[in-house]
């Protein structure tokens, strides 16, 4: 090596000094260039979590998963399904029980004259 100092001791220390400058500059490219991967990673991990739900922490309430939440929306859709049918069956001429046939007897008691049959929807 002729850019030496004649001191080995100075020299081992520059050589070592350059090499671990040149592993902490390798070490600091490598993090920014994996940023944009961590990120990515993480927006992942947060859909995961949303898909299968959370368990509750302390102070962190939980929340169902997407399947969860999914079978809770079609139970209430079923319930109103079952509530729009009997809404439904009030509203239309059928076995003398419903609320229309009702206000067809009293319109029948109060005019004297058979209603309008319903038109097809």
């Amino acid at each position: 090596m002729e850019d030496s100092t004649g001191i080995s001791a100075v020299d081992t220390v520059v050589v070592w000094s350059l090499a671990c400058a040149a592993i902490v500059a390798a070490i600091g490219v490598l993090w920014r260039l994996t940023r944009g991967f961590r990120r990515i990673m993480a927006r992942v991990d947060d859909i995961v979590d949303d898909w299968q739900g959370v368990q509750p922490r302390p102070g962190i309430p939980g929340r169902p998963g997407v399947m969860a939440r999914l079978g809770g929306i079609e139970a209430r859709a079923a319930g109103i399904e079952e509530r729009l049918g009997s809404v439904e069956h009030e509203l239309h001429p059928n076995s003398g029980q419903s609320l229309r046939d009702a206000v067809d007897r009293v319109d029948v008691a109060l005019n004297g004259s058979p209603p309008d049959p319903p038109e097809p929807p």
